[in-house]
């Protein structure tokens, strides 16, 4: 199967439908508030602990612009969280090009929307593997999945979708959009793409370094101690 090229491009892409899951809920409240205000219509699409602050955050008004992941999918999360947003229809709306006829056509048979906007910050492997008494299984729980993933298909279609990695550029972020009238450039995109694939590299790299750290010890407990 031949790989897509795209040919049309959307310079300007307005920001509707939000897809948002964060660990680090740093200035969260200014983003939710900013972007409303700069688009009352914005939808947001979320999970957890996230989904539970927008809700608090929009009152009243949470019914008619919030929705719950699973709601959208239609698949319960898996026990614990660990499954919430590995599903076609999230990866459908992320990686769609909707200028593509094709890709327009599967949307509407799925029923998926398209994403237009995408915050996500990690589960802090860093900060886990970086306490004194940190254990292999509680780095290992810390591991993200969902969200490198997330991150990565929206940078990989930056041609449409934007992606935010890193809570300090919010208000950066809210400034080009009232710029733009509620649209971002693809300039703009294609700069927060560069930050998001420096971001998952860099999360990665800190899982391998400490994995690699680990050495099997049938005497401890999980057989894993570190390396000389």
């Amino acid at each position: 199967m031949a790989l897509n090229r795209v040919t049309q491009i959307d310079d300007s892409v307005p920001i509707r439908n939000v897809l948002i899951s964060v660990s680090d809920k740093t200035g969260l409240p200014s983003l939710v508030a900013g972007l409303r205000k700069i688009n009352p219509a914005v939808r947001f699409y979320s999970t957890g602990g996230t989904f539970a602050q927008i809700q608090v955050l929009l009152g009243d008004e949470a019914p008619g612009c919030l929705h719950q992941v699973s709601d959208y999918t239609g698949q319960p999360e898996m026990q614990g969280g660990l499954v919430k947003t590995l599903d076609f229809k999230i990866y459908m709306g992320l990686l769609s090009e909707t200028y593509n006829q094709a890709h327009r056509n599967d949307l509407k048979r799925t029923g998926c929307i398209e994403f237009d906007l995408v915050v996500v910050n990690l589960y802090p492997f860093g900060a886990t593997v970086g306490q004194s008494e940190v254990t292999l299984e509680g780095a290992r729980a810390n591991i993200d999945i969902g969200g490198p993933t997330m991150l990565r298909a929206s940078a990989k279609n930056f041609l449409r979708v934007a992606s935010v990695c890193d809570p300090s550029d919010y208000l950066w972020l809210l400034e080009e959009l009232s710029a733009g009238r509620g649209a971002l450039g693809l300039k703009t995109r294609f700069e927060l793409a560069k930050k998001t694939f420096q971001h998952t590299a860099a999360y990665d790299t800190a899982i391998s370094g400490w994995l690699s750290s680990r050495s099997f010890d049938p005497s401890l407990p999980y057989h894993f101690g570190a390396t000389p």
